[in-house]
């Protein structure tokens, strides 16, 4: 039975379908989501960190970082807040409870350290199907946590 599932959000084409995923989950075992989205310059539409790819480092918090790149940072996290906003509201309107969270940092570390500490019973998230080259160096975030994760892991493929 799975009564708290965390939904791992991100901008991949599969996105919609990690979270339409989710909430049949949570109407079949009548669960609440937690849905999170975690800031990464590795996103997909993300501002990136100039010359620095594939670095879990975020220089838009800092104070000396120029005014344009701070901005660009604050209308990709309002944009992803928008989202989660709207993917609750169409939960809640399913009869899901469903609430949300914005982080930044490692993305395999924080959905494993809140689904611990939220207490889910299962993970939903996507896979974006890096290999080879990409995968050494950015690392997969689903094989992350299918091996670090406290509880279940559902990966939703395309």
């Amino acid at each position: 039975m799975f009564y708290k599932i965390l939904v791992a959000m991100d901008s991949s084409e599969i996105g919609k379908q990690v979270f339409d995923e989710a909430v049949s989950l949570a109407k079949a075992f009548h669960a609440s989501l937690m849905l999170l989205h975690v800031l990464s310059a590795n996103e997909e539409g993300s501002p990136g960190i100039p010359g620095m790819p594939g670095l879990d480092y975020y220089p838009w918090r800092r104070d000396d970082v120029p005014s344009d790149y701070r901005q660009q940072w604050d209308a990709f996290e309002s944009q992803y807040l928008a989202l989660l906003r709207s993917r609750v509201d169409e939960a809640t309107k399913a009869g899901i409870s469903a609430e949300f969270t914005q982080s930044l940092g490692s993305r395999g570390e924080n959905i494993c350290d809140l689904a611990q500490t939220w207490g889910a019973d299962l993970i939903v998230m996507g896979r974006r199907g890096r290999s080879g080259i990409g995968e050494l160096v950015l690392g997969s975030v689903s094989n992350y946590v299918l091996h670090h994760a406290s509880c279940s892991v559902l990966v939703v493929h395309r």
